[in-house]
């Protein structure tokens, strides 16, 4: 079995929840696209995570972990995350952590360019995280990347280095930057990459003999469908794709097809980083939503934008992503509300639309609510879907029947077992 599991919306819906509580199931857990600009939290028996890299299946004990060919790797940042863990207790080997020797490697002057052209542009930022992930995808479709497998090779490194390192001098000398000296590049290379070379191997060759041997494989995603590089809310997405589609490439089995596609999407909705945000709750309404939902970025801390759940963008989502079954996270952060707004469409140059607009139109694209009853109840506690109260149970199927797909698991709170399967 090759399972996705994906983000519905702007990301931040709780997929490493859904794959911590789900990899029980899984042998093997892959990360098959983007880097460490966002975050995954998972709180479990061992305590809370968060992880920006390493999939979540990491905290189980049964489970290989595999960072994909489509990643971009800050490689100091995996070193102090797997310091972090092996300090809890989560024991980490070459056994059950494997690093694509394709995947591009994020340096030191990618973050610096981030930070360069994110000031630059002022007020008219896009969001980025200012780690480096757009300048390293942009270097490996420029084709001057270094991959994870240089690190393995200290003979033709330098000059690979040196090509690298060129490459980027002309464009710091555009900012006005003083250059980028190649034996710093190279001996954070060597410092790091020494830490992680045991874990680096052809993952390729491991997941399709894993495939082949009928082994279950869960694709675990970064962000969501509106943060996809081709589909979401471009310029104000990610530079990779996130959707479940591009799994098996970035995983780095493109022959191979998935056979069920879960699709995450919170209660509410919440989002990190700029664009267009057509629900956006501002105000002390916002401010009740982000503090009931603990909704600050897991990699940056920044306070998320909050809104109601957003219907328009929700089907658009989870059609993109081919999404079999849903599953709503954080339903009990609404039982403060007397009533729960829904958007239901939008309103386009005075007309109502419930098709996802991009582009010019999505930027002025009102919302339209209806409102539905609160349920007024602690839902902690319940483990099935009799235990919530009749309020709780009409959105959660009104919200299946708006969006068109099956929602097979509720979670009512952020522990492993806080959850309701229908």
């Amino acid at each position: 079995m090759l399972t996705a599991v994906v983000g519905v919306n702007w990301g931040d819906e709780g997929k490493g929840r859904m794959v911590d509580l789900l990899g029980s199931d899984y042998d093997i857990i892959v990360r098959y696209q983007g880097g460490n600009n966002a975050g995954h939290t998972v709180i479990n028996d061992r305590g809370k995570f968060i992880l920006n890299l390493l999939p979540s299946g990491i905290l189980r004990d049964n489970t290989v972990n595999i960072l994909g060919t489509g990643m971009v790797i800050d490689i100091e940042h995996l070193v102090g995350e797997l310091k972090n863990l092996a300090s809890k207790g989560i024991k980490i080997t070459p056994e059950n952590l494997k690093i694509s020797e394709k995947a591009t490697i994020c340096l030191p002057y990618h973050k610096l360019l981030d930070e360069l052209e994110e000031d630059r542009l002022g007020n008219d930022a896009q969001g980025s995280t200012r780690r480096g992930i757009a300048p390293a995808y942009s270097d490996k479709y420029y084709r001057k990347a270094l991959r994870i497998g240089d690190l393995l090779n200290a003979d033709t490194l330098p000059a690979k280095v040196a090509t690298a390192v060129g490459f980027k001098n002309l464009a710091l000398a555009g900012y006005g930057r003083n250059r980028i000296s190649e034996s710093e590049i190279l001996a954070w290379l060597n410092d790091f990459g020494s830490f992680i070379a045991p874990h680096i191997e052809n993952t390729e060759n491991y997941l399709e003999n894993a495939a082949a041997a009928g082994k279950n494989i869960m694709f675990e995603a970064q962000l969501g469908t509106l943060r996809d590089i081709d589909f979401g809310i471009y310029p104000y997405t990610t530079s990779s794709s996130a959707l479940a589609a591009y799994a098996p490439i970035g995983a780095g089995i493109p022959g191979r097809k998935i056979d069920s596609v879960i699709g995450i999407m919170k209660a509410y909705s919440s989002s990190v980083g700029g664009g267009p945000f057509t629900v956006e709750m501002d105000g002390a309404e916002a401010e009740a939503l982000r503090e009931a939902g603990g909704e600050y970025g897991a990699a940056t801390g920044r306070p998320r934008r909050v809104g109601a759940f957003d219907v328009v963008a929700s089907r658009y989502g989870a059609r993109m992503q081919g999404a079999d079954t849903l599953a709503l996270t954080k339903l009990d952060v609404l039982s403060y509300l007397d009533e729960i707004p829904v958007c239901v469409a939008y309103e386009v140059n005075g007309k109502r639309t419930e098709d996802f607009p991009i582009g010019d139109d999505l930027e002025i694209a009102k919302p339209i609510y209806e409102y539905l009853p609160g349920f007024k109840t602690d839902v902690s506690k319940a483990r099935k879907l009799a235990d919530l109260p009749k309020a709780a149970i009409d959105y959660v199927k009104y919200i299946e029947n708006a969006v068109g797909r099956k929602i097979q698991y509720v979670s009512v709170g952020a522990g492993r077992d806080d959850y309701i399967e229908l």
